[in-house]
This record gives C-alpha cells, sequence and structure tokens, in this order.
C-alpha cells in the first residue's frame, strides 16, 4: 500500500486549492484581486491549478491609487493579457472625480481611498465574493481574519462576528448586498510565499530585486522619489511624496519586500538579484515584511481600522 507525505509547501498549496474552488462551487461571482505583487502572483498559479485546463472562472479585479510603480502596472496588465483574463481596474481619481471618494484635507496616503472604490467596483458588478492575498502574518489585525471573512451590506468586517471554520467546513450563506472576502494565503508566510515562487519558478515583477533608484530617508527609510507627472496641466498627484528641501536625494542599490504606492513603499538596500537571495535575506531579517510600509505606521489599529470600515 502507497502513502503519500505532502511536505510542508505541498500541504499549503492544496489547502490553497481547496479554498479556491470552495469559492467556484459556492459563489456565482466571484472576482480575484490581482495588483502583481507576489502574493496575488502565488494566488493565479494556485488559480491555474485549481481549474485548469478550463478558463479561471472569475475575472481579474485590482484598484489603482494612482500612485502605483510602472513597474508593477506593466506586469498586472501583461499577466492578465497571458492568462487571457478579463482584468477590471478601478481607480481612485476616477472615484474623487465622481464624488465617490473624498480625500482629507492634508492627508498624502491614498490608503482609505482605496476603499470605497472597492466597495464601488463590487456593487457595479455584483460581487458576491472577493479573493484576496492576504496573510496572518502581515500584522495584528490580518491574524483575526480567517479563511472566509464575512462582509456585511456596507462592506464592513467585524473582527468579533467570525463565522467558525470547523473540519475544513466553511458557511458561505449571504443575503443580498452582503459579500464574502477569501483569503487562501491565510496559513502561509512571506518565507513560504517565496519559497513557492522559487518552486513554480514564477516571475516576479523587476522591483523585488536590486536596482538603481532615487530615494530619500523619510521616517526613519528611504523612500522611491516618483517619476515626473506627465500632464503638467493637472495637479501632481505625487506632489506630497517627493522630498523636501531637508531631505536630500540619493542614487542607491535598493528592493522592495512590499509594495504599497510610491509614496509609502520603503525601500531596502539590498545586493540581491535571485530568489535565493531574497530567501536568505528574509531568513536574517529582523524586521517584518509590513515593516517597510510607511503607511502601516500611523498607529496599531491603522490596518484594522481600515478593514472594519471595507478595505482588503
Amino acid at each position: 500500500m502507497t502513502s503519500y507525505h505532502l511536505d510542508h509547501l505541498q500541504y499549503l498549496e492544496t489547502e490553497a486549492i481547496h479554498i479556491m474552488r470552495e469559492v467556484a462551487g459556492e459563489f456565482e461571482r466571484p472576482a480575484l484581486l490581482f495588483s502583481g505583487g507576489k502574493d496575488s502572483i502565488c494566488l493565479l498559479r494556485l488559480a491555474e491549478k485549481a481549474f485548469r485546463p478550463a478558463e479561471i472562472p472569475m475575472p481579474f479585479l485590482n484598484v489603482e491609487t494612482g500612485h502605483e510603480f510602472p513597474e508593477l502596472l506593466e506586469f498586472r496588465d501583461r499577466r492578465a493579457k497571458e492568462l487571457g483574463a478579463k482584468l477590471i481596474v478601478r481607480t481612485v481619481d476616477e472615484a474623487i472625480k465622481k464624488g465617490t471618494a473624498h480625500p482629507a484635507p492634508g492627508e498624502i496616503s491614498r490608503n482609505k481611498l482605496q476603499i470605497p472604490v472597492l466597495l464601488g467596483a463590487i456593487e457595479e458588478f455584483r460581487f458576491d465574493c472577493a479573493i484576496g492575498g492576504a496573510r496572518r502574518d502581515e500584522e495584528k489585525a490580518r491574524a483575526k481574519e480567517r479563511f472566509f471573512s464575512f462582509r456585511d451590506a456596507f462592506g464592513q468586517w467585524d473582527p468579533k462576528a467570525q463565522r467558525p471554520e470547523i473540519w475544513n467546513l466553511y458557511n458561505a450563506r449571504l443575503n443580498s448586498g452582503e459579500n464574502m472576502r477569501v483569503f487562501p494565503l491565510s496559513n502561509w508566510t512571506e518565507m513560504d510565499v517565496w519559497e513557492y515562487i522559487k518552486k513554480e519558478n514564477l516571475e516576479v515583477p523587476n522591483i523585488y530585486f536590486s536596482h538603481e533608484r532615487e530615494c530619500f530617508r523619510r521616517g526613519g527609510q528611504w523612500l522611491p522619489v516618483p517619476p515626473p507627472h506627465s500632464n503638467a496641466t493637472k495637479p501632481d498627484p505625487f506632489a506630497g511624496g517627493r522630498p523636501k528641501a531637508n531631505e536630500p536625494v540619493k542614487k542607491l542599490v535598493v528592493r522592495v519586500r512590499t509594495i504599497a504606492d510610491m509614496i509609502s513603499t520603503g525601500m531596502i538596500e539590498s545586493k540581491v538579484f535571485k530568489v535565493d537571495d531574497i530567501i536568505t535575506e528574509i531568513a536574517a531579517a529582523r524586521v517584518t515584511e509590513r515593516g517597510s510600509r510607511a503607511d502601516d505606521k500611523v498607529s496599531e489599529a491603522a490596518m484594522e481600522d481600515r478593514k472594519k470600515a471595507g478595505y482588503f
């Protein structure tokens, strides 16, 4: 009699594929949140393994802040095209013009403004489920969430009203207007993601590897200098994220560990050019992945407050 033993990555992969298939079986109009970052890249491979040779039975959805790295947008569009998937993009700029998103005076980050854009897209396309790449090791609020994360008719999340998940059984029942966020990578870590990328030989955006970039020091970390705005007749969306007079610009060899927008993604000085090098660097790191995100340093409750309001 032959017995099979799954190693750590195989177990995580099998669990995530099971979650993907549960979504396809339980929901009528799911969407997969795809930004082009490393976690959503793993989601794409898991979706391929869950559903191929059939088409992936859900469109890709991305919310743009208007502050994205050009490299990330190019990668996102190209991968969606290569997979033959429908890519739906909704932007913060469009929401501001329509009056559905309202920037707070003096606030540079557009993270909170992603909330009405995401909720608007869910309502527009009547999505009843959105698959995301969040992991429990990212920060405290993520650790309170389960695989199937229920959101009420206003898109809000209540950490005290999470549904039990016993014996791999998931309660996907929804009333009209409610939706579910599903996180197949919940039990993965940053190290697991990179080891899976290595195992599957997955392509990632080049900003994850060391490259030369102009940066300036702010809040104890290096931030990238945004590119010049292409339309001089409009206000520069990066104006708040540009270096000040007392913040000299330096050209450094850097990379990113986690990608937000260009005004909140901290760059780390590093010389790694292969996935093996990244894995070695992470193993020795003493700062968490989210420690390089300027937008998460406002307060420990920042992410939880955003999630309660409908964030990813």
